[in-house]
């Protein structure tokens, strides 16, 4: 075996076992058995949401054990991989692919240790917002959408949108909606800050070069253990028919729903289910996420006033997609960057998923 194989194949085993001091297999597993006899209890169905808490944890550590395992053992089986190959002289670039493949699944694992925060594992609700830009900025923000509900269909997370406001001429004006599945807030988080698109306008008759902004914001989906209480006081509720495209009972009835929380001024809007009290349902967990994460964002800047802290905001402008006159797409902040905006576009952002995460990490490090 190649010298240069040898040393990337025990750089990988390193990077492995990093891994699983982290996330240390042994305990996994007896958190499967401690799960496994509570599935077994005939019991648990008696309280759906706890049977449903159990049953989902319990599928995504045996999911995390075997991906582990899994690794360790394609990884053992490579030096002999490449063994056979040297005394057949046939199957090396059979062992090379397997090589790049372990390669990109290590490093993906190693990026799921990082996610350490309070509210990582969370699902995450996603809200765009047109910027500057006029009709190129609504049609962009359209644009945004498709690209993180792309991704979320290729990586086999259900996507539900609670609300559309969608522009006059083409695009949107905003769009709210929620990402299953563990880990998303974790995930996506990286993703919040301005966007800009580069590019000819289909909208200009001159076909002049226009630049436009969408806003991406990121929060956790708020679970029942989070300590924010809203009184009724605080809240007025609208209700109004639903607008846009949609199903049989939409613009029939008045089930759109708008929280105004009078205290912030914060509004938040649903209008996806059918019936109002779902709307207001859904929309009372964006409302909420919305003030957990304006409370996070205080008890950040009080600390950061005492000097515990660096600098919270992720800056303004945190990605470039240029279509025109070139072709490329560039994060800012890790100068991760990608040639080919199409597939970017269409739901290939694993890439600056990946090192928007490590950049956060690196950021954690050096403000501790």
């Amino acid at each position: 075996m190649r010298p240069e194989i040898s040393a990337e194949l025990d750089s990988l085993d390193t990077t492995l076992t990093t891994i699983e001091k982290v996330m240390d297999p042994e305990e996994m597993s007896a958190r499967v058995r401690e799960l496994e006899q509570q599935a077994s209890d005939p019991s648990l169905w008696d309280n759906p949401d706890h049977a449903q808490t159990v049953t989902s944890e319990l599928s995504t550590v045996q999911g995390k054990l075997r991906k582990i395992s899994d690794l360790r053992q394609r990884l053992t089986d490579l030096p002999i991989m490449y063994q056979l190959a040297e005394e057949e002289g046939d199957g090396e670039e059979l062992a090379t692919e397997e090589l790049e493949e372990l390669r990109e699944q290590i490093a993906s694992l190693e990026v799921t240790t990082m996610l350490s925060g309070d509210y990582d594992q969370r699902e995450a609700v996603i809200n765009i917002r047109s910027g500057a830009g006029g009709v190129d900025a609504a049609d962009w923000a359209e644009m945004l959408m498709r690209m993180y509900t792309r991704w979320a269909e290729k990586n086999d997370h259900k996507v539900d949108v609670y609300d559309i406001s969608y522009a006059e001429e083409a695009g949107i004006k905003s769009a709210t909606f929620v990402v299953h599945g563990d880990y998303m807030y974790g995930t996506l988080s990286v993703e919040q800050g301005a966007h800009r698109l580069v590019r000819i306008s289909p909208f200009d008759n001159q076909g002049r070069r226009q630049t436009s902004f969408a806003e991406v914001e990121v929060l956790p989906v708020v679970e029942q253990t989070d300590s924010i209480e809203i009184p009724d006081n605080d809240v007025r509720v609208d209700v109004y028919r639903s607008s846009g495209p949609g199903g049989q009972s939409v613009n029939t009835t008045d089930s759109a729903v708008r929280l105004t929380h009078i205290p912030t001024g914060i509004v938040v809007t649903c209008q996806n289910e059918k019936s109002q009290i779902q709307n207001k349902a859904s929309a009372m967990r964006v409302l909420q996420a919305k003030l957990l994460e304006k409370k996070r964002q205080e008890e950040r800047a009080e600390m950061d006033a005492l000097g515990a802290g660096g600098n919270a905001s992720w800056g303004n402008q945190m990605r470039s997609y240029v279509l025109h006159p070139y072709q490329m797409v560039k994060d800012l902040r890790t100068n991760f960057e990608v040639n080919d905006p199409t597939k970017v576009l269409d739901g290939e952002i694993d890439g600056f998923l990946e090192a928007g995460i490590r950049w956060r990490m690196a950021e954690q490090q050096a403000e501790a």
